[in-house]
């Protein structure tokens, strides 16, 4: 049984004051995380940047297939015919908009909708489903819906191939390997979304239709739907892709076996580099030629530091320095401050003398 708008209406009314204030709260908590674990924005990974382009163009091939001139036509959207048309005058209408006469598809579809509930079936499924079945019949409308679902899976399969490639290790670094589960719970949602509204929807809705503005064209409506809902899942993986990968929101703090890898890390460099300063160090006490230069330079270095030292110029630019940082005034006030609250009562000794 399909949903009504009315029962939409009650789900958001009764689950939208509890799920809205935990979004927002969710959203901010994201949107702070990277001041929360003191991480800075980056540019885009040159592996993610290529993820989102591809996430792009798909989107826009998903949004550019919405428009009335990709989509099949509606012979009686076409023709300006009323359902209970007459079949003949149907045609007719149409073999006159079409400059070399009727197709085959035409033709064959002429056979397949001259029952009232062959031409419900046509606006559930669409004229493809219609034409190209050769097995399906009025009588068995389930049949139709069988040889609908490999159309409909069709893009899905093709939008799941394209997020399972941007959100590979592999080809999009691990940015973009973190929402490959997030991912795939959505495009199985959108799935199941889509052959529950087209399994359950109620062809007879149309049959008391008396004009052609009255009849729901549930197929047509269905596929713009279909290919909007694929296009906003593409761009929400963009979205939060390009937000994670530059540390802008959904930041991911690292685990205790990370933090000690990179610690191990860190400490292995220090050690190589301690071990080289080792090696070098005795490699010139064991040379008395690199010794006595090695000496001679600290020498120098000493007598050079010493006479500089001694320039009246830079002992003032110390003392400057040092009473900028030191204010002495300011410690003697301290000083004279704490004396005072000791006050002569808490000087006093045990026998009277301070």
């Amino acid at each position: 049984m399909a949903l009504s708008w009315g029962t939409i209406k009650s789900l958001l009314l009764f689950f939208g004051p509890i799920l809205l204030p935990k979004a927002i709260a969710y959203y901010r908590s994201a949107k702070a995380s990277p001041a929360v674990h003191g991480v800075s924005i980056r540019p885009i990974p040159p592996l993610v940047s290529r993820a989102l382009l591809i996430l792009f163009v798909v989107a826009c091939a998903f949004f550019i297939r919405t428009l009335p001139f990709y989509s099949p036509e509606n012979i009686f959207s076409v023709t300006s015919s009323r359902l209970q048309i007459p079949v003949d005058v149907l045609f007719t209408r149409l073999s006159a908009l079409r400059q070399g006469g009727l197709t085959n598809s035409d033709n064959i579809l002429r056979t397949k909708i001259s029952s009232l509930d062959s031409r419900l079936l046509f606006f559930q499924h669409g004229p493809d489903i219609i034409t190209n079945c050769q097995f399906c019949s009025a009588e068995d409308p389930k049949s139709y819906l069988y040889y609908s679902i490999p159309s409909i899976l069709a893009p899905h399969l093709f939008n799941l191939c394209v997020l399972a490639l941007v959100t590979s290790g592999l080809f999009a670094g691990k940015e973009g390997a973190i929402w490959r589960y997030t991912a795939t719970i959505a495009a199985a949602a959108a799935v199941v979304i889509d052959l529950y509204l087209v399994s359950s929807y109620d062809q007879a809705a149309n049959a008391k239709a008396t004009r052609l503005e009255d009849i729901d064209t549930f197929f047509w409506r269905m596929r713009v739907y279909r290919l909007l809902g694929l296009a906003a899942i593409d761009g929400l993986l963009g979205w939060v892709l390009y937000l994670s990968s530059t540390n802008r929101a959904f930041i991911k703090p690292p685990t205790t076996q990370e933090r000690v890898e990179a610690s191990t890390k860190v400490l292995e460099s220090v050690r190589s580099r301690l071990g080289t300063m080792a090696v070098l160090k005795n490699t010139i006490y064991r040379n008395s030629e690199l010794r006595a230069n090695n000496n001679e330079y600290w020498v120098r270095e000493g007598k050079i530091m010493g006479e500089v030292m001694e320039d009246r110029d830079v002992v003032q630019g110390v003392n400057n320095a040092l009473g900028n940082r030191i204010d002495i005034n300011s410690i003697a006030r301290d000083a004279e401050a704490f004396a005072q609250s000791i006050g002569p009562s808490q000087l006093q000794m045990p026998n009277g003398n301070i």
